[in-house]
């Protein structure tokens, strides 16, 4: 991973992006030694949304079934058929 400092990318911004256009690596960006922000490219950051949401579903899936909160298939065919009359 690329590390810039924060004055670097106000000055070079247009470079830095190019870059990172380019190589498709994130870019750490520090303030004072300390980190402070990452730049992605705009197609990593969405396909990373898309998997933590997927992610996000998945764990509400497996909090359910240790929960106790499922319902068997006969009972939600049950359910949705009424649902759609």
């Amino acid at each position: 991973m690329k590390v810039e400092l924060v004055t670097n990318l106000k000055r070079q911004a247009t470079k830095i992006l190019a870059e990172l256009h380019e190589s498709k690596e994130a870019v750490l960006i520090t303030e004072h030694g300390q980190p402070s922000a990452y730049l992605v490219d705009v197609q990593d950051y969405e396909f990373m949304q898309r998997r933590l949401a997927l992610l996000e579903g998945l764990s509400k899936g497996e909090r359910a079934i240790l929960e106790g909160k499922t319902t068997s298939h006969t009972k939600a065919r049950e359910r949705m058929q009424k649902w759609l009359k």
